[in-house]
């Protein structure tokens, strides 16, 4: 492994403990020759997950570029990276125990947007804006509408619990 600093070849472990519900190891490193730490994670290298693109082209999942594209929405909004991090693992988790090995960019970003909505609604909306490309002020209003009902319901059914 070499070091993101340096780039010497050596490293020594430093700690080591699973991570992502035992499906991921996480190793802090140490380089031998600088002494910078850092961190790398240990997966199981399972048959690639294909996502067929709006367009009809195909590419390999990438969970480095959904977390870019999740930030992003959630970016100057109090959404910790840890949160952003969990839910980009139930993404992946859920994409990879389909048991399928395409899945459409629709897909991806339908599963995104059910969790997103709870955890920041302007993230939300940002990444919805982006992911349906909204054409008009009309589908972004018909989107807040429906989250406004959404919202409307929640809170009517905690009144009658009593919570």
């Amino acid at each position: 492994m070499h070091c993101p600093h340096c780039g010497y070849s050596s490293s020594k472990v430093v700690d080591s403990r699973p991570t992502d519900d035992g499906k991921a190891i996480r190793r802090r490193r140490e380089c031998e020759q600088c002494g910078f730490r850092f961190t790398t994670f240990e997966r199981i290298e399972a048959t690639p997950l294909l996502v067929i693109k709006k367009n009809g082209n195909r590419e390999e999942f990438n969970r480095e570029k959904l977390t870019r594209g999740i930030v992003r929405a959630a970016e100057k909004r109090p959404v910790s990276m840890a949160a952003i991090t969990d839910l980009v693992n139930k993404v992946t988790n859920k994409l990879q125990g389909s048991g399928e090995n395409e899945v459409t960019s629709t897909e991806i970003g339908e599963l995104v947007m059910a969790d997103l909505v709870d955890l920041d609604e302007i993230s939300y909306i940002r990444f919805a804006s982006v992911y349906r490309q909204f054409k008009d002020m009309s589908v972004f209003y018909e989107e807040l509408k429906e989250m406004m009902e959404r919202d409307a319901e929640k809170k009517h059914g905690d009144d009658e619990t009593g919570e």
